[in-house]
């Protein structure tokens, strides 16, 4: 086996684009605040409280709007999907498809048996998304970060259209600059940018989504209690969620917020990521044998880079040889099937340990060439 010098390797070694890495002195304060909430009622005071400061944690992080609100709960950005079909999209919606996590969204729209067919505008892995000439229905969904690909997507709202914007922010929120102006649902989950475990999904929602919300559940129709959003804004309001959440991904997103939040807040997290894409995209332009598999730099992500390799390298051989070492999970997606290697960039995540990744990469490769 390679082994890569200690002062190569960064001091940790998780790069991973979800489930991300957890920081040490939250897993602590959690064993610390263990006793009196890990197995607790989340329907007391004592796990309440904390989900009352997630949700005015976030409200400050993203700063929203007078009359917008946050939404939470349980079954993380897969299950808001189909909630979102059941309770947001009222007829037709339109989706941009620019990699495996925004086509999913759109095959549930196409799947629901209630909804019209909706209009999907692709764009090839990679590329800068194509837009819409114009938006049909009455919903428009896109995400803010494509995880698969490293494609992040401008928020915004179509012009002369009066449809609901609904941005899927899993992989960007808090790594990512938004206008909430901009959006009437900003939804995501924790074990990205957030720095917890999975589970949950959260959602900024306008008075606009909240009026959709309201009137699709008094409509005629027929919505699961666990996806009706109707329940979950009332549950939310009560600082709960519908049925018993993970304790634990609770406590570590508050951790990661309130972290955010003391030092400086939204542009502090996305400065972080501004700062180690540099690094990436820096290091991969000048390098030999790799490229940034995103041509275009205005729609590189800053949360999740994906570099390409020539033939010479064998990234799957690199990756592997970087986890015997201790660095996990720069492995690409994997149905996009390239030589490459993904790399995340959340806030949590040292840029300084992605300065020392680039470097046991380029050790790695080195040496298998010999």
């Amino acid at each position: 086996m390679i082994e890569i010098p200690a002062d190569l390797r960064p001091a940790d070694g998780r790069f991973g684009s979800g489930p991300s890495k957890v920081p040490h002195q939250a897993v602590a304060a959690l064993a610390d605040a263990a006793g009196g909430f890990l197995g607790t009622s989340h329907r007391k005071d004592g796990v309440r409280s904390v989900v009352r400061r997630i949700r005015h944690g976030l409200a400050e992080l993203f700063s929203v709007p007078d009359g917008y609100e946050v939404l939470i709960g349980n079954g993380g950005s897969t299950l808001f999907w189909d909630a979102a079909a059941f309770g947001l999209i009222e007829r037709q919606s339109t989706h941009l498809v620019i990699g495996e996590f925004s086509s999913k969204f759109a095959a549930v729209a196409r799947g629901a048996p209630h909804l019209d067919e909706p209009q999907v505008c692709e764009t090839e892995p990679g590329r800068q998304p194509r837009f819409p000439d114009h938006v049909d229905g009455d919903t428009y969904a896109y995400p803010h970060n494509e995880t698969s690909t490293g494609v992040m997507v401008p928020v915004h709202r179509p012009d002369r259209s009066a449809s609901l914007v609904i941005v899927d922010g899993t992989s960007g929120a808090a790594g990512m600059r938004v206008d909430a102006a901009a959006f009437d649902v900003y939804y995501f989950a924790p074990q990205k940018c957030f720095a917890s475990d999975g589970g949950l999904w959260l959602a900024l929602c306008s008075p606009g989504a909240i009026e959709r919300i309201e009137q699709v559940h008094t409509s005629t129709r027929w919505i699961p209690p666990s996806l009706d959003l109707a329940i979950a804004l009332e549950n939310s309001r009560l600082d709960q969620t519908y049925n018993t959440p993970a304790l634990a991904t609770i406590f570590l997103l508050d951790h990661q917020i309130q972290w955010m939040l003391g030092n400086g807040g939204l542009e502090f997290a996305a400065g972080r990521c501004d700062h180690a894409a540099g690094i990436v995209y820096g290091w991969a332009e000048a390098h030999p044998h790799a490229t940034p598999f995103v041509a275009d730099a205005v729609a590189r992500s800053h949360v999740t880079a994906t570099i390409d390799f020539d033939d010479t390298v064998d990234a799957a051989a690199v990756a592997a040889t970087l986890r015997a070492n201790g660095i996990l999970d720069v492995e690409p997606y994997r149905k996009l099937g390239r030589n490459q290697l993904r790399i995340a960039m959340f806030p949590a995540i040292d840029p300084d340990d992605v300065e020392r990744l680039t470097h046991a990469i380029d050790y790695t490769i080195d040496h298998i060439a010999r």
